[in-house]
């Protein structure tokens, strides 16, 4: 590249880097006196002209929020991109919240694994909520995966010795399955060393709001249930994507 022109790149990339600068102080200086309290952590110019993403630390954890350029206006919501119909907003939560799935005690978790076991899917569960009994049958037609279950009995606590009972079961994954899918309570007595209260406690450090919850490969973490060919999806691309990490 010629030399005056390298000077006229470098001059553009400066002008728009400082203006970029001077809409994030704006932005601060205007919102982040009305958010009472919670800190404005970062923003950043999003794949929509003229709107900005702001990621705010609340007692919750980080939410997102967009505004103009000013800071005049704030919107709290999804921004969606329809032509490659995702939720950006989702999606950006999800690497904003990835959870470091090495470091957790899946030790403590119930192992169900069908096929090869080559996807692997962490899950908070309770055996009682209408949305994980749906989404356990939808677990049924998907082969080839590793599901490690933390049992998370937060729906009917007074019944938290069932999930207890399937600890104490000689073949957990099937105590399980029986329970989440039949409200079949295991024959095994709850009084074996069970880890139930330590999973209720990892889920609220987690700030699992939700039942189900789940742990992708790459940390990721996503509240809710769904279909089946959009779960095998976003299972591989998180494969891909805690493979590609690790290089």
């Amino acid at each position: 590249m010629p030399r005056f022109l390298h000077r006229i790149v470098l001059a553009a990339a400066l002008a728009c880097a400082g203006a970029a600068l001077a809409n994030e102080a704006a932005i601060r200086k205007a919102i982040e006196p009305k958010l009472g309290g919670a800190k404005i952590e970062g923003v950043q110019p999003t794949q929509m002209p003229g709107l900005w993403e702001l990621r705010v630390r609340t007692p919750d954890g980080v939410q997102l929020f967009y505004s103009d350029s000013s800071g005049a206006y704030l919107i709290e919501g999804s921004l969606h991109d329809l032509r490659a119909n995702r939720n950006l907003t989702e999606d950006r939560m999800r690497r904003l919240n990835a959870i470091k799935v090495e470091s957790l005690p899946l030790d403590l978790a119930v192992k169900i694994q069908r096929g090869d076991g080559r996807r692997m899917l962490v899950m908070f569960s309770d055996p009682y909520c209408p949305y994980c009994q749906k989404f356990e049958e939808t677990l049924l037609k998907i082969d080839d995966i590793t599901v490690y279950v933390f049992m998370y009995p937060v729906i009917r606590p007074q019944n938290a010795d069932h999930s207890k009972a399937v600890w104490c079961s000689p073949d957990r994954a099937k105590a399980w399955l029986e329970l989440a899918l039949q409200h079949k309570r295991p024959a095994a007595a709850a009084t074996c060393d069970n880890p139930v209260e330590k999973t209720l406690e990892l889920g609220r450090a987690l700030r699992v709001n939700s039942t189900p919850t789940l742990i992708l490969a790459n940390g990721e973490k996503v509240s809710g249930g769904m279909s089946a060919t959009d779960l095998v999806k976003l299972l591989d691309e998180a494969a891909k994507s805690a493979k590609s990490a690790k290089k």
